[in-house]
């Protein structure tokens, strides 16, 4: 019998039977694990299962390679929080679902959990949310190997003015490197180098930098279906509070 103990973010739930479910989490040891919670449909453990909550999980299975079983517990809830806020809760959608999409299944990532953990935390602090969100894309996208380097210029090796990214390599360019490219450039923002006050307007500007990597490097490498939506749908309610 294999077993392991642990905390986990849960990112999705699906009917499985009469009576039971199979849940989908990601923890930082086990990274994104399947496994069927029996009576997950009752009364007692139903309101448990939200996408986004904060588990105790324990797995066990007879062979590494059966999907097994969880008994679960609460630690925390983020249900209250979303439902106060439609930003929240688009935020949360994104989280879980990318997340889901992205991860290879049974792989560590221990870095991503803990940023993923400190960010679903955060929900409800809509002035800091969307920032954050966005610095956890960039950790997202370098965990999957397809970061940015906006240290330098690719053209000039410039370290000064860096205004644009490349969307073939995902380097910086400078104003003067630009040249007659310009019009096929991504915005380099200073909030997505980490630099100046983070206001919205910027951040906006950084996930549609953010989004092109997303969308049309790592889905591809990945399968072949799209985007999960609610990363659009997120973008979409952010952009309408500013």
């Amino acid at each position: 019998m294999l077993a392991w103990r642990g905390e986990g973010i849960l990112l999705s739930v699906r009917k499985h039977g009469e009576t039971s479910t199979i849940i989908e989490t990601f923890t930082e040891a086990q990274g994104r694990h399947a496994g069927v919670v029996r009576g997950g449909t009752s009364r007692r453990i139903a309101p448990i299962l939200q996408p986004g909550a904060q588990l105790d999980l324990h797995w066990r299975a007879r062979l590494e390679e059966h999907i097994g079983a969880f008994t679960v517990e609460p630690v925390r809830s983020r249900a209250g929080t979303v439902l106060s806020s439609r930003l929240a809760l688009a935020g949360l959608n994104a989280v879980v679902a990318l997340l889901s999409f992205c991860l290879p299944e049974r792989a560590a990532y221990p870095a991503l959990y803990r940023r993923s953990e400190q960010l679903l935390d955060l929900l409800g602090q809509d002035e800091i949310w969307p920032l954050a969100y966005l610095q956890w894309e960039v950790a997202l996208l370098d965990e999957m190997g397809f970061g940015m380097d906006l240290t330098c210029c690719a053209v000039t090796g410039t370290t000064r003015d860096l205004v644009f990214v490349s969307p073939r390599t995902g380097h910086a360019v400078s104003r003067v490197g630009a040249g007659e490219w310009v019009d096929r450039l991504l915005p380099l923002p200073p909030v997505l180098r980490g630099e100046g006050e983070g206001a919205d307007e910027e951040v906006a500007q950084a996930l549609r930098t953010t989004g092109y990597f997303l969308e049309n490097r790592l889905a591809p490498a990945l399968s072949h279906n799209p985007l999960p939506e609610a990363r659009a749908r997120f973008v979409d309610r952010f952009l309408r509070n500013l």
